[in-house]
């Protein structure tokens, strides 16, 4: 199967504060390190590029170089977690060294010995593992969506979660000790948000019920459909999202569009830059021509900044 990531349940359970884009890159390096076998000593590292890291996740190479240079700065720091079966954490970071190669566009790193015990040394029989395909994740622009979905799809057969203690919750999440401390805010600004992108785009369809204790809030436990959204993505891409984009948004993402190579295509004779990016305002205006430039639409930011909206 392509791109499949695997973790042990104990790594989708651990406490970590990775980003958006530093997650993406661990999904990447877990996916490369099972299938070429690199990444796993210091003498065969994982080479991660941007071409790849762009087309994973439909964003530009300018923004796929800028991940990568933070992530030589940022990721090697990043620790996380675990619980072991005595109940005793076992702290780590995620990779053990990291080489920048600049001007190839692309990072050398070597992943550490609990993150490979976590992602490699896995017996069905023995060992509970979650495993899903990238693009049932990949058009997340949050990094507590693809959290989310990591935690909900252990219980995909289940149908449905135990409760998920909170204040646990919010560290398996990411989410800082200060940030979104009310339940109303982080309802509003974390869960919320999340399951809307998990229901949007993933194969699950998620509905949490909160859990008390006296008048407090002690957790949330989620009921889950399993279901095909290749077909329901494709409707809400030419329905919802081709509805909710304004004019000024259309003209805004059509001079986006216009810098972008793959829209040379598209170009007549001519034509000026700012001629070719009226047309294409034009074109956004049908439906039709809307859910065929939707990928380069996905490229330039239009669902993160349509959602915001």
């Amino acid at each position: 199967m392509k791109d499949v990531i695997v973790k042990s349940n104990k790594l989708v359970e651990a406490i970590q504060t990775l980003t958006l884009s530093e997650t993406r890159l661990v999904q990447l390096a877990i996916i490369d390190a099972r299938e070429k076998g690199h990444g796993l000593s210091s003498q065969h590292p994982l080479e991660l590029k941007a071409e790849r890291y762009a087309k994973a996740f439909n964003v530009t190479l300018d923004a796929s170089y800028s991940t990568l240079l933070e992530a030589e700065q940022n990721l090697f720091k990043r620790q996380f977690t675990i619980t072991n079966d005595d109940g005793s954490p076992t702290k780590s970071r995620w990779i053990q060294d990291v080489n920048y190669q600049k001007g190839e566009g692309k990072i050398l790193v070597t992943l550490t010995r609990v993150l490979i015990d976590h992602i490699t040394r896995i017996d069905g029989f023995t060992q509970y593992f979650t495993q899903y395909h990238l693009e049932q994740t990949a058009n997340f622009t949050s990094v507590y969506a693809i959290r989310l979905y990591e935690l909900l799809a252990q219980w995909r057969t289940a149908r449905h979660t135990p409760v998920f203690e909170i204040n646990k919750f919010r560290e398996q999440l990411g989410v800082g000790i200060n940030e979104y401390s009310r339940v109303e805010a982080f309802k509003r600004r974390v869960l919320e948000p999340a399951l809307l992108q998990i229901n949007e785009f993933s194969d699950l369809t998620a509905k949490y019920t909160q859990q008390k204790k006296g008048r407090s809030i002690s957790g949330f436990s989620f009921t889950l459909k399993v279901t095909n959204k290749e077909k329901e993505l494709k409707d809400v891409t030419s329905s919802k999202q081709y509805k909710k984009m304004t004019d000024s948004q259309r003209f805004l993402f059509a001079r986006k569009l216009a810098e972008l190579s793959e829209m040379s295509k598209y170009s007549v004779g001519t034509e000026s830059y700012d001629q070719f990016a009226i047309r294409i305002a034009d074109m956004l205006k049908d439906e039709q021509k809307f859910v065929e430039l939707y990928p380069c639409l996905l490229k330039v930011g239009y669902l993160e900044k349509s959602q915001i909206n």
